[in-house]
């Protein structure tokens, strides 16, 4: 992509140097003088896969301070947990950061892409604009998942493209970095936390699968979490509403890594096996995601559940505003599907306590995405969005 708008550049009358330090020379070069190594490629530069030298933040910090230009570097990284490890201290403050994500649906099928809005208009503006996928293709895009060169693969070699994936950087690069002694364990893990996507964390759940301690558990997730695989959804709290479940949801990003690491192969099996459900959340969950992502807005969703078992599988919050999405595989969603998002009632109620109106809120438009053939209300305050047109 940055070769792409490299190119544009040029079009318009600027050059922008490039190099990469995959190449041994180019990087023994900068790890022995960094100084030399940007003099001979002076900005504006693209430097790729930087992680594998952070000798040059420092220098790099130095020549920004010097410069009122911006974006005269643009460094890139595929380890995000070591590139983030680096920037972390020498370039603070002087870095905007772009977490490139996925394919989302929207850019597979080439229409414009734009934030979720809990709005009617949002809703049947997006089922006119996208193709209609039925359920044996959503299956088929569910297991393709968005890493742009696995996802281009002919469906049966897929399984061979995850596996060099979890090969060259599960099991290499995220293991080197942080000693993991005992790949089979490791391997264990990841494929534990596939099984569970969309699911609360239970760490020593997780710690039992793999036969590690709930301490190395914390770690490798958060390994996960860093590298972009994996993301943690926080339960939404409110003071107004007293008894809430705590543990956070985990969602994998790429929903064809998942099925992989489950045993999962065949996008039949999947839509009828035991990962089915779960599998269509964490999808679902990553197009909304990335629809936030995508317009650089940090995804403003969370997951509710209280204690007496009533559940929203996703909650927006934007501007004093709670808008519930429920997620459900079905194609004809009901008022009943909508039963628990009256839990929302007590937070915009009017008779709040002067000391808990700090907490009041306004509840917005629900959702029910599902595999509908089209949008439409389901009732006054919700509606039903099918997958394929977020």
């Amino acid at each position: 992509m940055l070769m792409h708008l490299i190119d544009a550049e040029c079009r318009e009358g600027a050059r922008r140097s490039y190099v990469s330090l995959d190449t041994t020379s180019q990087r023994l070069l900068a790890k022995e003088d960094p100084a030399l190594f940007l003099e001979r490629y002076s900005p504006p530069v693209l430097i790729d896969e930087i992680q594998y030298v952070p000798e040059l933040f420092s220098y790099i910090k130095r020549a920004t301070d010097l410069s009122d230009t911006m974006g005269a570097y643009w460094l890139t990284g595929s380890q995000p947990f070591r590139l983030m490890k680096g920037l972390s201290e020498p370039l603070a403050g002087r870095v905007g950061i772009i977490e490139m994500q996925g394919l989302s649906n929207s850019e597979i099928a080439g229409i414009k892409s734009e934030p979720y809005q809990p709005e009617p208009d949002y809703f049947l503006r997006r089922a006119r604009a996208a193709r209609k996928l039925n359920l044996s293709e959503t299956y088929r895009r569910i297991m393709q998942g968005s890493f742009p060169a696995i996802a281009s693969l002919p469906s049966d070699t897929l399984a061979a493209g995850y596996d060099a994936l979890v090969d060259t950087y599960l099991m290499r690069d995220i293991r080197d970095l942080t000693q993991v002694a005992d790949e089979q364990k490791f391997r264990k893990f990841i494929a534990a936390c596939a099984a569970l996507t969309s699911r609360p964390v239970v760490y020593s759940e997780l710690a039992r699968i793999a036969d590690i301690d709930e301490k190395t558990a914390k770690s490798w997730l958060s390994l996960l979490i860093s590298s972009y695989l994996i993301v943690l959804i926080q339960p939404y709290y409110n003071n107004i509403i007293k008894r809430i479940a705590k543990r956070p949801v985990m969602h994998f990003l790429d929903t064809g890594l998942a099925a992989h690491l489950a045993g999962w192969e065949s996008p039949v099996a999947l839509e009828r096996g035991a990962l089915s459900g779960q599998v269509f959340e964490s999808y679902v969950f990553g197009e909304l995601y990335k629809s936030f992502a995508n317009a650089g807005i940090r995804p403003p969703l969370h997951f509710f559940r209280t204690n007496d078992k009533k559940e929203i599988d996703l909650l927006l919050e934007q501007n004093g505003v709670l808008s519930p999405i429920g997620i459900k595989k079905g194609a004809s969603p009901s008022s009943a599907d909508t039963r628990h998002f009256n839990a929302l009632d007590p937070v915009a109620q009017d008779d709040v306590p002067p000391e808990l109106l700090a907490f009041k809120r306004e509840t917005g438009t629900g959702c029910v995405v599902c595999m509908a053939d089209d949008a439409y209300p389901i009732n006054r305050s919700s509606w039903a969005l099918p997958a394929w047109a977020i």
